[in-house]
């Protein structure tokens, strides 16, 4: 059908001229997309015969086909208007006997094997990862062509998977040599000229509280107690001293937008001399800041606060896992180490409590989700997967910043001048009634108001199915059913936090709204925000928010796909080996089951041979025809890993019988990992 459906202000369907839209084509690797519009919330979902052999990423004119109240509209691309992805990573396989080859795209969401001409490989052989530059596009019937550009490894060569990553995310690694000489430049001990003009808090007990492996320490904290009230300073390394707007270190670091932790490498915004510098908050040594101290009452409110550009001096670099020695396990070796500050810990902890409560009353929601954490040898195959510990000091640090976040965030508000907000909007209503529905087979139920749902709800749902089989599946869904966090110059809140202003303002060495947030207090706190200088943020700002949310949604993908990455590899070596797990998700085509260690791989219908097992979509379960054998989701099962495929990155499962386990026919014990 070549026209289009028009939506009258009612919402009913009239056929009228077509309407044609501008919008970027987000692929899925199932064949279908979506086209985010220009200008607008809502995207458009493009099936797969009306994708006009767009790629990911294309700028592409769509007319729509179908639209109705309430539901996602349809619709079907009608010209490429220009390519969003020029070169492709890849497996090189040279066709046999032939002169010629194809490389397999990394990328799933690229349906077809780029054809590689006679005398255009550059020298790769079958094995080799690559990089093919798009010389056309192909059409009905034809795979597109390129030429490689560069040959990154051997698939098999230590490093190149991850390379791979790097290279197709297209991550910037090397600083040029411009931003490495500037940097170098400007890296010089603070000086008393430096410290003129600033509040001396050098002889305040502070500490920075990290991770074993942190190397850029961006924020250090003090608490003391006067009264009824506690005194919390945040202060956030002041990089904006060293970055100066508009020299070549300011524009490198726009430009990546974020840093990027790998499994095996952190690709940084910023170059070394800088970040773990003279801008990290090395202990026992003076450093320039940018402070947020905060007069919290017993109740958990910000009475009062100062933003001050500031000079301190770390007295210790503690752990997650110190602290957490201190405060929960009351280790007395570690206590005595650091018994002159062992106070000050428990007031953060005492404080960090009263924060947490307040949040969570408001209906701050809490998705406490394992994180992985990735242990490597030296050759870069992982040893060990765990979920990341979240203890004591890891809220602790997050409380903190939190709450310094969004009393920066406040304040620029009501003072009207130009800033940058961290804003998460309500979630999309289609959603969250598909949320509310899914529930209630479960027996839980969600107050909608009119259009609307609050925070407090999803909170109050997690509460209840906290501890229940079905947790970690509501739970997913539940953040799912969220919109992304992103960057902008207008304030439209925080649902996630229950939060009315909220802002990035601790982390100017890894993130670049927080460096441009520091640059505007700056300003502001000189006297320098002039008409000029207001009309130079309002002109800035938006492209700047835009590309910051666009690198940090690139810097997660590149990251959960080496997690992923590294996950295969690790099953990878235990084929055959028997693990408990739980059931996960349920699809038509299988059971997902997850590890203890936050790995999860899928049980297909096809590897259940003991009966014809059939999704029951209503009860969530999968049900054997023959024996009437039911799985349901939550349930603990014993799996055997008996397939990996690291170019999809997938985990294939087989259920271990009782009976099979009980015999001991495997002979191996049960990995506990």
């Amino acid at each position: 059908m070549d026209k289009s459906l028009n939506s009258s202000k009612r919402g009913k369907c009239c056929r009228g001229g077509e309407r044609k839209l501008i919008g970027i084509y987000r692929a899925n690797a199932k064949g279908f997309g979506f086209a985010e519009l220009e200008g607008q919330d809502q995207d458009v979902f493009i099936g797969e015969e009306h994708r006009k052999d767009a790629f990911d990423g294309d700028k592409v004119e769509i007319v729509i086909t179908r639209e109705a109240a309430g539901k996602k509209s349809e619709g079907k691309i009608v010209k490429i208007i220009s390519r969003g992805i020029k070169k492709v990573v890849g497996f090189y396989q040279e066709s046999s006997g032939k002169n010629y080859g194809f490389v397999l795209p990394d990328n799933q969401k690229i349906r077809k094997d780029i054809f590689i001409p006679a005398g255009k490989s550059k020298g790769a052989v079958t094995g080799h990862k690559v990089v093919a530059e798009l010389t056309s596009y192909g059409g009905e019937g034809r795979n597109p062509e390129g030429r490689i550009t560069e040959i990154i490894g051997h698939v098999n060569d230590p490093g190149t998977d991850i390379m791979s990553i790097v290279m197709g995310y297209d991550l910037p690694v090397e600083f040029p040599e411009k931003v490495l000489n500037q940097a170098e430049r400007v890296s010089k001990p603070v000086s008393a000229a430096d410290m003129s003009g600033r509040r001396d808090l050098r002889d305040v007990q502070m500490v920075t509280i990290d991770g074993e492996d942190a190397k850029d320490l961006d924020d250090a904290v003090s608490v003391t107690r006067e009264g009824d009230c506690y005194i919390l300073g945040v202060h956030i390394a002041d990089v904006t001293n060293y970055v100066q707007e508009n020299s070549a270190l300011d524009h490198e670091a726009r430009e990546r937008g974020t840093s990027v932790y790998l499994a095996d490498r952190v690709i940084p915004m910023l170059p070394h001399t800088l970040s773990n510098g003279i801008c990290s908050l090395n202990a026992g040594e003076d450093r320039l800041a940018l402070s947020c101290i905060m007069t919290v009452d017993l109740k958990g409110n910000v009475t009062d606060h100062e933003i001050a550009e500031t000079v301190v001096h770390v007295d210790q670099r503690m752990t997650y896992t110190s602290v957490k020695k201190i405060l929960e396990d009351q280790d007395g070796k570690e206590r005595e180490k650091y018994k002159d500050l062992v106070p000050m810990f428990e007031r953060m902890q005492e404080l960090s409590a009263i924060l947490r409560g307040k949040r969570m009353q408001r209906g701050s929601i809490d998705f406490d989700f394992p994180e992985t954490k990735l242990v490597l040898d030296e050759m870069g195959r992982p040893v060990e997967i765990k979920p990341y510990d979240r203890n004591v000091a890891t809220k602790i640090i997050e409380d903190f910043m939190l709450l310094a976040n969004e009393t920066v965030a406040q304040d620029y508000y009501w003072q009207e001048l130009p800033f940058v907000y961290r804003n998460h909007e309500a979630p999309d209503d289609e959603k969250i009634k598909a949320l509310a529905a899914f529930i209630n087979n479960f027996g839980y139920s969600m107050h909608i108001g009119v259009n609307e749902v609050r925070p407090k709800e999803i909170q109050k749902l997690l509460g209840k199915v906290d501890g229940t089989p079905e947790e970690a599946l509501i739970s997913r869904l539940a953040l799912r059913s969220m919109r992304q966090a992103r960057y902008a110059p207008e304030n439209s809140g925080h649902f996630g936090l229950a939060a009315a202003y909220y802002t990035h303002f601790t982390s100017p060495i890894r993130r670049y709204p927080d460096l441009q947030i520091h640059r505007i207090i700056k300003d502001n706190l000189r006297g320098r925000m002039n008409e000029a200088k207001i009309e130079h943020y309002h002109a800035v700002l938006d492209e700047v928010t835009k590309h910051a949310s666009e690198t940090e949604r690139r810097a997660d993908e590149a990251e959960r796909e080496t997690v992923k990455l590294k996950k295969t590899e690790y099953m990878q070596e235990r084929i055959g080996k028997v693990f408990d797990g739980v059931i996960s998700g349920m699809t038509k085509w299988g059971m997902y089951v997850e590890l203890p260690n936050t790995i999860e791989g899928l049980v297909h219908v096809t590897n259940m041979p003991d009966d014809h097992y059939d999704y029951d979509e209503n009860n969530y379960e999968m049900v054997g025809e023959h024996t009437g054998k039911v799985y349901k989701l939550g349930q603990k099962v014993q799996v055997r890993v008996i397939d990996t495929n690291r170019m999809l990155r997938t985990i294939d499962f087989e259920i271990v019988s009782e009976g099979e386990w009980e015999d001991g026919e495997d002979g191996r014990q049960v990995d506990s990992q």
